[in-house]
């Protein structure tokens, strides 16, 4: 998969402003980040993420997300955010691509501003592409271990590729 994505790294080709930027500087930017020390995972995968998840807390800001196991990261990008079990609107929130019913869930909270990642897109193809077409979302980035997912619908659906 890293051969198919070489030439999409750092935003290259991206014609939007807007994405450019959001590649460019939260997904894949590798300035160490003030909290890098201490979030630290022995396992590769959970802290590549987990640093992700770092920036988008930080990129967004959010006032609210659902408590999961990433908790950490997400707090260390944005200290106000507070976490529950539910949330009345989704600014942004993580789901694994096989919870289908979280993943409704989610949808009927989310707005133009709403931000939702969508973990582990490698282990079901299909389900990944489902929702690139979906009609409610408008912005993706397929980033192989987990996708972004946008909602703002006054933007052209576009589905990115990035290596990440």
């Amino acid at each position: 998969m890293w051969v198919r994505r070489v030439h999409r790294c750092r935003g290259f080709g991206i014609q939007s402003p807007t994405d450019y930027s959001f590649v460019r500087y939260v997904i894949n930017e590798h300035w160490p980040y003030y909290a890098y020390d201490e979030l630290y995972s022995s396992d590769w995968l959970e802290e590549k993420l987990g640093r992700l998840y770092f920036r988008l807390a930080n990129w967004r800001q959010p006032d609210q997300m659902i408590a999961d196991e990433y908790q950490p990261y997400w707090q260390a990008g944005c200290k106000k955010t507070s976490f529950s079990a539910d949330i009345e609107k989704v600014e942004l929130a993580r789901v694994t691509i096989e919870d289908h019913d979280q993943w409704e869930k989610l949808l009927a909270k989310c707005d133009r501003q709403s931000v939702v990642v969508v973990e582990g897109i490698w282990r079901d193809w299909d389900r990944w592409q489902m929702i690139e077409n979906d009609e409610r979302t408008s912005i993706t980035y397929d980033l192989y271990y987990c996708g972004i997912v946008m909602f703002d619908k006054s933007r052209y659906k576009h589905n990115y590729l990035i290596n990440f």
